[in-house]
């Protein structure tokens, strides 16, 4: 077991610090993941070792008082992010409330430090019973654990919810990608997909692979267009129905805001094995880094690179935007201590094509494609630009 003191140290924060008392049978299991940029350390690029600490003391002490299972804290950029354990289901107030009472906490340690934009995702004062629509990204699934149960929790920096469009689709319908979707006879029926409409507030289940091609021409538009969880089918006979597989938070910042505050540095978490993509198929997704909105002030385009732990913070014109994953055994709604699956060489070529895009994309300068397209850009100063020209603009005769 590790102290306390050589936690930050180490940037190690294991989910068995406390071993809570074995779970009834047959009660589900809730994983949630639920982050927010409190304050960045130095500017945008990471969390300060004191605001994890206190991240961690708090839900240690929720993990003494039975409120959580289990729990690990982590970090992606600027980003504090609270992964915990617990049966009290989806959108539970006690949870819920939990994340914003250290997200308070640590956003008064961040005035106190002097730390960037300090509280800049607690875009409300006080809490009103669940964090959605508050400012925090939230990703978190209920569901009935199997005898093994794998799952990692993908985290992001510097960019928005549509960056996991991508991956997704890959992960849960492409053959080239997960060869079980050809090979494996429990899910060779494929998956649904729920898509939110993240402008007009609506949603859809569509069906793969027969409804592949209306899937692809709404998640490729993926500003407006999310994957927001995947479910298996009936005919899986080893996951339990209704039950999602994977679950990416959808929180847009700047519609909830009203103002830009920032892009939405997005989450999620996904299952793998046992009638679904095994863990390097899951991985696999993320062989080829391509090209993701937000990056310096979420106005630029820019390669998704996946990181370790140690390196999962922002640099490079405040990039480029990062992606972490972690990976835990789950068993009776306890953890184990997580695997940092991006720490590995067979991810260096594609984090060497990420810089040479790096690269590439800066050389444009102010211009599109590297700069976001104007519809896109209405909480920068263009649209003040265009108001002060407007009378000078004139009729092309």
């Amino acid at each position: 077991m590790y102290i306390t003191r050589n936690l930050v140290t180490l940037n190690i924060y294991p989910a068995n610090l406390f071993k809570p008392s074995p779970i009834q049978k047959n009660m589900k299991t809730t994983f949630s993941l639920i982050k927010a940029d409190i304050g960045g350390w130095p500017g945008h690029s990471s969390v300060h070792p004191s605001l994890i600490t206190l991240a961690a003391e708090g839900l240690k002490e929720a993990t003494q008082k039975g409120l959580i299972k289990d729990f690990h804290v982590a970090h992606c950029g600027d980003d504090l992010e609270l992964l915990m354990t617990h049966q009290k289901g989806e959108d539970n107030k006690e949870i819920h409330g939990l994340a914003w009472d250290i997200f308070t906490q640590g956003t008064k340690e961040a005035k106190k430090l002097g730390l960037y934009g300090a509280g800049q995702d607690l875009l409300k004062d006080a809490f009103s019973g669940n964090i959605r629509g508050m400012g925090p990204g939230v990703a978190e699934m209920e569901f009935t654990e199997r005898k093994a149960e794998p799952i990692v929790a993908f985290m992001m920096d510097k960019t928005e919810p549509g960056a996991f469009n991508l991956p997704i689709f890959r992960m849960f319908a492409d053959p080239f990608n997960t060869a079980g979707l050809v090979i494996d006879p429990s899910f060779h029926t494929g998956f649904l997909f729920e898509i939110w409409d993240i402008r007009d507030h609506k949603r859809v289940i569509l069906e793969s692979p027969q409804e592949l091609y209306d899937i692809l021409a709404l998640i490729g538009a993926k500003s407006r267009f999310v994957i927001k969880r995947v479910y298996p089918k009936e005919d899986n006979p080893k996951l339990s129905k209704g039950e999602p597989a994977a679950v990416v938070s959808s929180e847009k910042l700047y519609q909830i805001a009203g103002e830009y505050v920032g892009k939405d540095d997005p989450v999620a978490l996904v299952r793998a094995q046992s009638g679904l993509p095994a863990l390097g198929e899951v991985l696999e997704a993320f062989a080829f880094p391509y090209l993701v909105s937000g990056w310096m002030r979420g106005s630029h385009n820019g390669p998704l690179m996946p990181v370790s732990q140690k390196n999962a913070r922002c640099t490079r014109f405040d990039g480029p935007p990062r992606v972490l994953a972690l990976g835990f055994q789950l068993h009776n709604a306890r953890l184990t201590e997580p695997s940092d699956l991006f720490d590995d060489p067979a991810f260096d070529e594609v984090r060497h094509q990420a810089q040479l895009i790096t690269d590439y994309m800066r050389r444009h300068g102010p211009f599109e494609p590297h700069r976001l397209p104007m519809e896109e850009m209405e909480y920068t100063t263009l649209p003040a630009i265009m108001k002060s020209l407007g009378n000078r603009f004139k009729p092309i005769k």
